[in-house]
């Protein structure tokens, strides 16, 4: 069932690294919820896998001293939805978590491995895209920092290096102690499913109550995780209305390019998009203190 070439465990970073550089056409390994099933449909064979289980440098979640909530590759989405400090940093990270699949797949998939697989329909994007994370990546040769938003080069293609692992993710601190977000999935059915379309927005307001940063992503509404820029800069600046919110919908869905397939037409995509955005952008805005 499982066409496997070789199974290598390392049992250090620098290990895991120097087969990597001797063997770039090696495959990493974290929960597998992706890998295996690629493998037992025949997508994927005579693969030669590399293990993550043993390598402690890419675990765990921590609030470091500088702001910045550093979240280790090999989270699981279970680990995700319960840290205290993903909660304060950015509570829609738990709602992306704990939308993903089922508590099976919550227990095994990581989020290293949900921004890697490079699917426009992962859970975990609009959100890392709207709170403007960071990847860390190191190969022997050194670590490079890459932002989320350059990251995704196609579907389900990203430009990791085939010698580079993720090491961590990092969100940087809210400028503002006014911030609030939210992420919103629309899919077929209320469990188990992959997202129709994802929506994720971050507020955050200034002293007099306008809005000094607005975000919102979108994951399934093109063919990588995109970034809704007119709509952000529609609203930066406002006390935002209804119908500035309706607004901010019609840009957003500009940023879009949605596409018909079996389970949706472009069409229903699009109203979508328009209702999503100017949903989760409300959330967000309300959450930061903002009253309409």
């Amino acid at each position: 069932m499982y066409s496997v070439s070789e199974l290598y465990i390392p049992q250090t970073l620098e290990e895991a690294l120097a087969f990597l550089s001797a063997h770039p056409d090696a495959r990493p390994l974290a929960g597998g919820t992706d890998v295996l099933v690629a493998m037992r449909n025949k997508k994927l064979e005579n693969l030669r896998l590399m293990s993550l289980e043993k390598l402690p440098e890419l675990e765990g979640i921590r609030l470091r001293e500088d702001g910045v909530l550093e979240i280790g590759a090999r989270t699981t989405f279970t680990q995700l939805a319960a840290s205290p400090e993903a909660a304060v940093r950015a509570p829609m990270l738990r709602t992306a978590a704990l939308a993903m699949g089922g508590p099976q797949i919550q227990n095994r998939a990581t989020i290293g491995g949900n921004v890697c697989n490079g699917a426009t329909s992962a859970d975990s994007a609009p959100g890392l895209f709207a709170l403007d994370a960071v990847l860390v990546l190191q190969s022997a040769a050194g670590t490079r920092r890459v932002p989320i938003t350059d990251f995704y080069s196609g579907p389900g293609r990203v430009k990791r290096e085939s010698t580079e692992l993720l090491l961590h993710l990092e969100l940087p601190p809210a400028a503002s102690p006014r911030h609030g977000d939210c992420y919103l999935k629309f899919s077929t059915r209320k469990a188990m499913d992959l997202a129709l379309i994802g929506c994720a927005a971050v507020c955050e307001l200034a002293e007099d109550g306008t809005v000094s940063k607005a975000a919102i992503a979108l994951g399934v509404a093109a063919p990588t995780p995109v970034r809704a820029a007119e709509a952000e800069t529609f609203l930066l600046g406002r006390r935002p209305t209804l119908a500035d919110l309706e607004e901010a919908g019609e840009l957003a869905l500009r940023s879009a390019s949605p596409r018909s397939s079996w389970r949706a037409s472009k069409e229903y995509r699009e109203q979508i998009i328009r209702t999503l955005a100017k949903r989760a952008f409300r959330a967000a805005y309300e959450t930061a203190g903002g009253v309409f």
